[in-house]
């Protein structure tokens, strides 16, 4: 007979059992669902409710029933359609008609409310450091190639030279925001919603407060409505997702693209990459197409939650239990995708002399000789205008800027005179943007200090 059964006549039917269980998929909330039980079984002997030799024997078949579990000793049934009925029927065939007590003033509205935010309160933990790991991988990179010179593009087009380690640093600083997402994410996540109930609360005089300091959550829930009935933090947290898989997503983009013959900046490792069925000479980046494919994916998690909640009346509906697979996919591929793409980047190979080779083209340093005139008295925007006329001559003659010849130079403008060589030089391009943010080798070198000095933060903030 069902736990809830009392009121019925008839048995369900196999259909309906089957459809509406979630314990496929909510069955990985079984440690956070203890956790919770063992918490409300405290309270509950504290205020009165359970006897503390009740509460022992309730928390002794709990722990067991983890053991068990973890062991493979036991296995969930579709008949007890969640982990909470699940864990409720172990419980009670483990210490007798006692298990039936722990369920006291406890709705599974309220109950799977907390087992969501503990879930996650723990991936986020975990998620935290691999965009950690990530940071620090960036910083290393971006080190090594503090001045390995590459061109900057817009528009896919060549535009202005810059350096691989400023480059790398650009994802640093997006990632860093995604990091701050995910705290926002965390500190609305910690409020503790048992005592919700149903959606009225209880009779029960319990004291949440009690309940909240063993599950180290920073608040209660204000409103018992609200307690049950919003998935936000979650919709929240695949929100976030999506921003930080986007930002995954463009630089796979990226890295392959550069990994083409065309490009030729990067090599992939072998271990990071795989082969064609048909094509014997094929290396493909499928890592990184991979994650920008699953960006979509983590998109459709998003939009999946938004989706189920826009129209729902308060308070808890069943509708609600879809939200799990969704949360649950969102959280495996973010954590799958930062797991593999860390040392893929790190295993890369960066080809630097093809990369100071293509800096080199394309009038990179046009913009740059338009910064010389005006250094010499004249209005940028005459400027612009001249070099403009001088990259067109030099396009017709096949020439870059710097191979033209000091007369030639003066046909456009008497301004200019022998040391504009060494004002197009790539590497004075480069170097003489060092202001805060620019890419000169000792602004990013700043910026590689404060990064170590931000993840070193942050790592200390989690101990």
């Amino acid at each position: 007979m069902k736990l809830w059964g009392g009121r019925f006549t008839k048995q369900t039917d196999k259909l309906t059992e089957d459809f509406n269980a979630s314990i496929a998929f909510d069955s990985r909330m079984y440690r956070q669902d203890i956790q919770g039980s063992i918490a409300h079984a405290a309270m509950l002997a504290q205020q009165g409710i359970l006897t503390s030799a009740e509460r022992d024997l309730i928390v002794s078949g709990l722990e067991e029933i983890k053991a068990e579990l973890e062991a493979g000793q036991l296995e969930f049934t579709v008949e007890a359609e969640d982990v909470h009925m699940n864990i409720e029927t172990m419980l009670t065939a483990k210490i007798g008609d006692l298990g039936k007590k722990l369920h006291t003033a406890r709705s599974r509205n309220d109950q799977v409310a907390l087992d969501v935010r503990l879930y996650l309160r723990d991936e986020i933990a975990e998620i935290r450091e691999l965009i950690l790991a990530l940071e620090e991988a960036l910083l290393k990179l971006g080190q090594e190639h503090l001045e390995t010179i590459m061109p900057g593009y817009t528009h896919m087009q060549k535009a202005q030279p810059i350096t691989l380690g400023h480059h790398l640093m650009a994802y640093f600083e997006m990632f860093r925001r995604d990091m701050g997402r995910l705290e926002d994410c965390l500190q609305r996540l910690l409020t503790m919603p048992l005592g919700s109930g149903a959606l009225a609360a209880t009779g029960f005089p319990l004291d949440r407060e009690y309940v909240r300091e063993q599950l180290d959550f920073q608040a209660i829930t204000r409103n018992s409505l609200d307690g049950v009935s919003d998935r936000d933090f979650a919709i929240e947290f695949c929100s976030f997702a999506s921003l930080l898989m986007m930002h995954l997503s463009r630089f796979s983009e990226e890295l392959i693209l550069w990994s083409t013959e065309e490009f030729a900046f990067i090599s992939f490792d072998d271990a990071f990459s795989t082969g064609s069925s048909i094509m014997p000479q094929k290396k493909n980046p499928d890592i990184a197409e991979l994650v920008r494919g699953k960006t979509g994916r983590v998109y459709g998690d998003l939009i999946t939650l938004l989706t189920l909640m826009k129209a729902l009346p308060l308070a808890y509906n069943k509708d609600m239990q879809e939200d799990k697979e969704a949360l649950f996919d969102a959280v495996d591929t973010v954590k799958k995708c930062l797991l593999v793409f860390t040392p893929m980047l790190l295993t890369s190979q960066f080809d630097k002399n093809q990369m100071a080779r293509s800096a080199g083209g394309s009038f990179t340093n046009a913009t740059d000789l338009a910064d010389y005139l005006v250094t010499k008295g004249l209005a940028f925007r005459d400027a612009h205008e001249v070099v403009g006329k001088a990259v067109l001559y030099c396009i017709d003659n096949q020439k870059a800027l710097e191979e033209l010849e000091l007369a030639t130079f003066k046909q456009f403008s008497q301004l200019i005179e022998p040391d504009v060589y060494q004002y197009l030089d790539i590497s004075e391009c480069v170097a003489r943007r060092k202001i805060p943010g620019g890419p000169a080798p000792e602004t990013v070198k700043k910026a590689l200090q404060e990064g170590n000095e931000w993840v070193r933060r942050m790592k200390d903030d989690n101990k």
